[in-house]
């Protein structure tokens, strides 16, 4: 069925129409330009500071964004991706019938060409008195919820866009209109451009491992799965690059890393999207204190790169990410928050017990490393606003993770907290294949068949540890929560360029 236009597309649609009878191709093939917006402004200003005679001569392109209309005059805004210009259009200049035109059948939102040459208003502004200027590409739907500004006691119509839920639907018309989503993007590319230099400069390679997995593994998730027809297996998305990235140390590469894509079917809320960016990595020889110190390296040294600057501000709290950074046991940690000291507990039911004596959530069919967990995320985690390493975890939920000397109980892993919030995940990881087979095996026995933290058994990772893999630290971190903290931005979607959403009748 044929798409209902509304009444302003009908309108735009009229205008459309009434060009193509004019003679003029609402959208041709070819583009003149020579010169970006900023650069025409800083052409004009090196030669205004000279003091040359000879005007800047320039054609710009772009997305019309704002338009006052003056009697014989027009003044306008067009925007490229690296900024807005200021277009003067004069009748005098143009012709009469050519502002007409200008200012009946443009509407914002359309792309347009404009040449003349550059000045400077008397209000100060670097502008570009057109001579000629032809439509590029007619908008047929208008930008998002146009709203007036009056500009020197006129009425200037420019469009926004602020509703969450529209933004994300619609996240080609929140760039189109809010240039501060658009900086945000742009400082994700250098997030990710600078973690690459980092890993590229301490000697990592990066490698591709499987996004479609026979058999998913690496994390605590539950997986999507889809099939493939010609083999007739079900395949898994992966969750993590754990198991792939750790078989190449057994191949022989002493460093290896990915960042690229996980999806994990879980919740979603302000720090969980189903399809998220990681950055893993896999250090031979290194164990969990190497890695702690290679992380609060790399964190400043992104910091440096995409910020300037190693102090950052996020929701109204100043974190300093220069290393070193504080390093708390989870066991003291939670003793000081809580006043249950967990290894007085060596199981699952006194541990409730101590947990109900203080009014405290305790499901009665969680592990003692479940209930450890929950009482980080609820009153740990939230305290950690500088950042943190929090280490030395209970076995039972790190399944990958070798034991601490001494004690069969702990592993050395840790999390890393800033401002409240998780932002990687290490480990010294576990190498001896008979240990990690027991584990494979008191997982199964541990936990449900639909539990999310339940790990399936794999052989042939098994099969590759016996070859021999030499002892290292491994390393995940969520993309998307480092852009969060760089970009002081609360909610995951605004730093995803495509988040999913629930589906709703248009």
């Amino acid at each position: 069925m044929a798409r209902e236009y509304t009444k302003l597309e009908q309108t735009r649609l009229e205008k459309l129409e009434r060009l193509r009878e004019q003679g003029i191709d609402p959208y041709p093939g070819r583009v003149e330009r020579t010169h970006t917006n900023q650069e025409a402004i800083v052409a004009f200003e090196k030669a205004e500071s000279a003091g040359a005679e000879e005007p800047v001569t320039a054609t710009l392109v772009g997305r019309l964004r704002s338009v006052r209309p003056m009697g014989k005059i027009t003044f306008a805004h067009i925007e490229d991706g690296g900024g807005r210009i200021q277009l003067f259009l004069r009748a005098n200049d143009i012709g009469k019938e050519q502002l007409v035109l200008f200012n009946h059948e443009y509407d914002l939102g359309d792309f347009v060409q404009a040449s003349g040459e550059m000045f400077r208003t008397r209000t100060d502004e670097v502008t570009l008195r057109v001579s000629e200027f032809r439509l590029l590409a007619k908008a047929i739907t208008p930008l998002p919820a146009a709203k007036d500004e009056v500009v020197d006691g006129e009425v200037v119509r420019h469009a926004t866009l602020d509703d969450p839920e529209t933004r994300y639907r619609q996240r080609y018309a929140d760039l189109a209109v809010n240039p501060e989503i658009r900086d945000i993007f742009i400082k994700r590319a250098g997030v990710v451009r600078s973690l690459r230099e980092f890993m590229d400069s301490n000697g990592f390679l990066e490698v591709e491992t499987p996004i479609l997995q026979p058999i998913y593994g690496g994390a605590a998730a539950r997986p999507f799965v889809t099939y493939h027809n010609q083999l007739k297996q079900d395949l898994y998305l992966r969750i993590s690059f754990e198991l792939y990235l750790k078989r190449l140390l057994v191949g022989g590469y002493e460093r290896v890393y990915e960042i690229g894509r996980d999806f994990r079917n879980e919740g979603v809320d302000r720090s969980h999207n189903p399809e998220f960016t990681m950055l893993e990595f896999y250090w031979a020889y290194a164990d969990y204190e190497d890695v702690m110190r290679l992380t609060e390296d790399m964190v400043a040294y992104t910091a440096d790169q995409v910020l300037g600057t190693r102090t950052v501000t996020y929701q109204g709290q100043e974190l300093d990410l220069s290393p070193p950074w504080q390093r708390i046991k989870l066991r003291d940690g939670l003793l000081e928050k809580t006043g249950i000291d967990i290894d007085s507990h060596p199981d699952a039911e006194s541990l409730a017990v101590a947990m109900r004596e203080r009014d405290f959530e305790a499901n009665p069919e969680d592990t003692r490393g479940k209930l450890i967990e929950s009482l980080l995320s609820d009153f740990l985690e939230p305290n950690l606003v500088q950042p943190t390493f929090i280490y030395d975890y209970p076995r039972d939920i790190s399944p990958l993770t070798k034991s601490k000397p001494g004690d069969p109980h702990i592993v050395e892993r840790f999390e890393t907290f800033v401002a409240g919030m998780e932002l990687c995940n290490a480990f010294t990881e576990l190498n001896d294949p008979l240990d990690q087979e027991s584990r494979f095996l008191e997982m199964g026995r541990d936990y449900a068949a639909d539990d999310d933290e339940r790990h399936p058994m794999d052989e042939d990772y098994l099969r590759a540890m016996r070859y021999g893999m030499p002892p290292n630290g491994g390393f995940g971190m969520g993309v998307d929560r480092l852009v969060m903290l760089l970009t002081d931005t609360p909610n995951i979607r605004e730093v995803i360029l495509y988040p999913h959403l629930r589906e709703r009748e248009e």
